[in-house]
């Protein structure tokens, strides 16, 4: 049985994925299958994009209007490093308004926050953080805030809109994840964890956490790390069929759908895991 080199580090979204399907997880972390992009996850790159050049101005010049200002170069930028992203839309027309509704969703950003009144500390910060048990974390922070107090506030932008409450078991998994980076690398507790969501009619839920709700975090951190080392060492990487198999690339090759998963590969010990880059998933 072949034994999986598992990545060197765990980031929200991978863990996201082994906690929605271990298989998922496996043809994404390990197989490495291509996926096609997607018209919304490229939105969701474009606005997080706007976002963050959008505080690269000075406070007085954070207006709506210099904000949509920002889509149409951002959105050259995307297309001069990628150009077959053109290839996603049929014709101009449908380009256009898919444009129109990044725009939406950089005009909403106003209706929930003031950027005028805030500085953030870091944009898109990248971690890499060691955990006390040696696991080691990956992830970019949208926004990272702090006052002169010294009181930290992690925001994460959402493209999608919010979830019902019943429902908000994996953004709020993904920013305590951040915020367990944010603590074991500061050692300081974020005040508040903020999900900025700018689909549907745009919502801002947020999180006051405590030392011990970080820890219990961190345990189920440390939990999904020891399913996901036992099945590498298994071989076993079981599917788990849900409503969001309907979003699934890979249907063709999962047993749930009458598949059969390819050999898993064989790769050097000395490979190195690809760093996850910035933005969000679809929808994120």
């Amino acid at each position: 049985m072949t034994t999986a080199f598992l990545p060197s580090a765990l980031s929200p979204s991978r863990a996201s994925d082994f906690l929605q399907c271990p298989l998922l997880f496996r043809f994404r972390t390990i197989d490495r299958l291509p996926e096609a992009p997607s018209a919304a996850a490229l939105r969701g790159t474009l606005v997080h994009a706007c976002l963050e050049r959008l505080y690269e101005l000075p406070a007085e010049s954070r207006t709506p209007r210099n904000a949509l200002g920002l889509v149409d170069p951002q959105w050259r930028k995307l297309r001069e490093r990628k150009p077959e992203l053109e290839e996603l839309f049929a014709d101009e027309a449908e380009r256009d308004t898919w444009l129109e509704s990044a725009r939406a969703l950089v005009q909403r950003y106003f209706d929930l926050e003031n950027p005028a009144a805030l500085e953030p500390r870091d944009r898109e910060m990248r971690m890499d953080v060691s955990l006390p048990t040696g696991l080691k974390l990956r992830g970019y922070v949208d926004r990272l805030d702090v006052t002169p107090s010294g009181q930290i506030r992690i925001v994460d932008y959402k493209t999608g809109k919010s979830p019902h409450p019943r429902f908000e078991d994996k953004a709020r998994f993904q920013i305590f994840f951040y915020a367990v980076m944010i603590w074991r690398d500061l050692g300081v507790v974020p005040t508040r964890l903020q999900l900025v969501y700018l689909g549907g009619d745009g919502a801002v839920r947020w999180y006051d956490p405590t030392e011990d709700e970080l820890r219990a975090a961190e345990t189920e951190i440390s939990d999904v790390w020891a399913q996901i080392e036992a099945a590498g060492r298994a071989g076993v990487w079981e599917p788990r069929k849900s409503k969001l198999c309907g979003w699934c690339e890979h249907q063709a090759l999962c047993p749930e759908f009458g598949g059969t998963p390819p050999p898993l590969p064989v790769r050097s010990p000395a490979a190195t895991d690809p760093a996850p880059g910035p933005g969000p998933s679809p929808e994120a």
